[in-house]
């Protein structure tokens, strides 16, 4: 299973996911439609991803451009441009399934743990850098 995220650096809030079986464009494209939906279609938005296929594509460029949004790609060799997504990423797989055996879940399964973690995560989970704060109420404050 692929998941793609889409996190507000303002409050590290995990604004939109999706999990698909593969790594098509159609993942990302739909992640990001939900967001824009989720954040009431905002223009001007900068959007951070990594340099792969799916981000470089025509349709999620057009999407770019027919939402006027900012896309913003890491720098090759660099991969501290990524970093606070993929600590994220990280944090989902040794916090939810550290001690699940590789390929020992069903796919329904996996997402359900998934959605349980985002859940924690937005809600629950305080951040150090946010002054001991969840991701939401972080936001809520600047509010």
């Amino acid at each position: 299973m692929y998941l793609s995220t889409i996190m507000d650096l303002f409050n590290n809030e995990i604004v939109a996911y999706k999990m698909y079986d593969n790594q098509k464009t159609s993942l990302i494209i739909d992640t990001l439609k939900d967001a824009l939906e989720l954040r009431g279609n905002p223009e001007g938005v900068i959007i951070h991803s990594d340099r792969g296929s799916v981000y470089t594509s025509y349709a999620y460029q057009d999407l770019f451009k027919k939402n006027h949004l900012v896309s913003s790609m890491l720098r090759r060799g660099n991969c501290w441009d990524n970093a606070v997504i993929e600590s994220f990423h990280s944090n989902i797989k040794s916090e939810e399934f550290q001690y699940v055996k590789s390929n020992s879940l069903h796919n329904s399964h996996v997402v359900e743990k998934v959605n349980t973690y985002i859940c924690y995560y937005n809600e629950e989970r305080i951040l150090e850098k946010l002054g001991y704060l969840t991701p939401k109420e972080f936001g809520a404050q600047a509010a």
